[in-house]
Parts: C-alpha cells; sequence; structure tokens
C-alpha cells in the first residue's frame, strides 16, 4: 500500500473504534441539522479526529467534511490535495442501534479522486481502494457481481430527509421494483456503493452528497461497476463529483437500469 492508502486506513479504523467506544457508552446527545438531519456527538467527535490526524500529517491540505467544513465547493478546481470525509454515513442507523454505518474518506488530486476508504467498525470490513489499483475489502481483492438478468437483481436506493420531489422517488421505486427482483433500502450510501462493489448489491441509484460517495464511487469503479447518471450533468461539473442521480451497476445491468429510470 501507499503511505497515504495506509495514512487513510490508520485514521478510518482510529475513527471507527471511536463511535464504536461512544455508542457502548449509551450516552449519545442527539440534534437536527436544518430541522430535519440527524447529527450526534459522535459524529462531531469522530470529525475532530479526523481533521485532527489529516492536519497534523499535511497541514497544507484542505478538507470538505459534512460536519465541519461542508461549504467547500468544486474540489475538481482546487489548487491543493483535498480530502472528502463523512466521519458517519449512517448516522440514522447508528444512533438506532443499527449495524450498518460507516467512516467514510476519500482523497483528491488534480481534479480525480485517487484514493477511497470506507470502514464499517460494526462488522470490522474495510473497504479500499486506489485508481487503477482494484478493490478491496480487507485486503482481498473484490468484484462486481455478473448477473445479467435485471428480473434476478437486487438494487439499492435510499431517500432524502426533506420530502421535496418524494412522488417522482416513489415512481422510481415502483418501476424499478416491477423489473427488479427486489429493492434494499439499507441507511447507508457508502456501504450500499461497496456492498455492490463487493457482489451483495447489483445496482444502486440515488441522489446524495459527495462526502457520502466520493470514497465509495471509487471502490466500485475499480470493482468494475459502470458510474454514471440517470439525469443530466451540468456541463460546467465534473461527473465523477455531481451528486444528483447518480447510477452505479454491472457493466451488464447498468443500460437496462438507466432506461428504465430514465423512463419514470
Amino acid at each position: 500500500m501507499t503511505e497515504l492508502m495506509n495514512f487513510a486506513q490508520s485514521v478510518a479504523r482510529e475513527a471507527g473504534e471511536l463511535i464504536l467506544c461512544e455508542r457502548e457508552q449509551a450516552d449519545l446527545v442527539h440534534d437536527y441539522k436544518g430541522g430535519n438531519e440527524l447529527v450526534t456527538n459522535a459524529d462531531i467527535k469522530a470529525d475532530q479526529l479526523i481533521r485532527t490526524r489529516i492536519e497534523q500529517r499535511f497541514a497544507e491540505h484542505r478538507l470538505l467534511s459534512e460536519e465541519s467544513s461542508p461549504e467547500l465547493q468544486r474540489v475538481w478546481e482546487s489548487e491543493v490535495p483535498v480530502w472528502i470525509v463523512d466521519p458517519i454515513d449512517g448516522t440514522v442507523n447508528y444512533a438506532h442501534g443499527h449495524i450498518q454505518s460507516a467512516v467514510s474518506i476519500a482523497y483528491c488530486e488534480h481534479g480525480q479522486i485517487t484514493l477511497g476508504v470506507v470502514y464499517n467498525p460494526f462488522t470490522d470490513e474495510l473497504f479500499s481502494a486506489e485508481l487503477g489499483q482494484g478493490a478491496k475489502l480487507n485486503g482481498a481483492t473484490i468484484r462486481v457481481a455478473d448477473e445479467t438478468n435485471l428480473r434476478r437483481a437486487i438494487i439499492a436506493t435510499g431517500f432524502p430527509y426533506i420530502k421535496e420531489g418524494i412522488d417522482d422517488m416513489v415512481e422510481r421505486v415502483r418501476s424499478i421494483l416491477h423489473h427488479c427482483a427486489d429493492i434494499r433500502r439499507l441507511g447507508s450510501a457508502a456501504l450500499d456503493i461497496c456492498w455492490l462493489a463487493a457482489g451483495r448489491l447489483d445496482g444502486y441509484y440515488e441522489s446524495l452528497s459527495l462526502w457520502d460517495f466520493a470514497a465509495a464511487r471509487l471502490i466500485a469503479a475499480e470493482a468494475g461497476a459502470v458510474c454514471g447518471h440517470f439525469g443530466a450533468v451540468p456541463g460546467d461539473v465534473d461527473p465523477q463529483f455531481f451528486n444528483k442521480n447518480l447510477l452505479i451497476a454491472n457493466p451488464a445491468l447498468y443500460p437496462q437500469l438507466l432506461e428504465l429510470l430514465q423512463q419514470s
């Protein structure tokens, strides 16, 4: 592994241990960003830990983080490297005692995400990828599933806290469910996408924030997934960073899902 990968994995594991301990102490403080989105004191503590480790090691780098610095825009234009961090992806799961939550850390340099780490401390599963080097789960190479029949496929998605446009989302679910084996809504976008990379899911679609998918998207792509969008991408935005209408699937299912989602 490279120095950067060693660092990212070490920090992800340290943050994972922190959020494990915080939940075991059963002293979580709940708050709501914008009155809708849950955040806990563990999110804040994990964010502070990751920020501190990055600043100690790479003082000149920038940080795009859900909890402490969400305002950084147009990451691909930054002249210095940027770390893209979600200290707990799946906070609602985390706060309710579920095990589908993860630390997500991506590294972007020269307008390209070149490293991604997603760590679930509850299952001790660490997904990772470096650009051009393949994807791994706890050090073992992973690949997307080879399912070609959409009617046998398991598709994952999610829903936002703000319910604008929910009718359109329900209509997409209706369309997908009529054509696939089943749908999963597991509550952590980063892990959904990593599960797809590992062959546990066959397709995934949703609109997200960049910190939700930056690391996982690279992991899926390195595992052989096609990563794109079922809606238009603005001409002035690099597609790898565009957060609306994401679609990720294996090469056989991607065009089938794309057609369904565009029709619905």
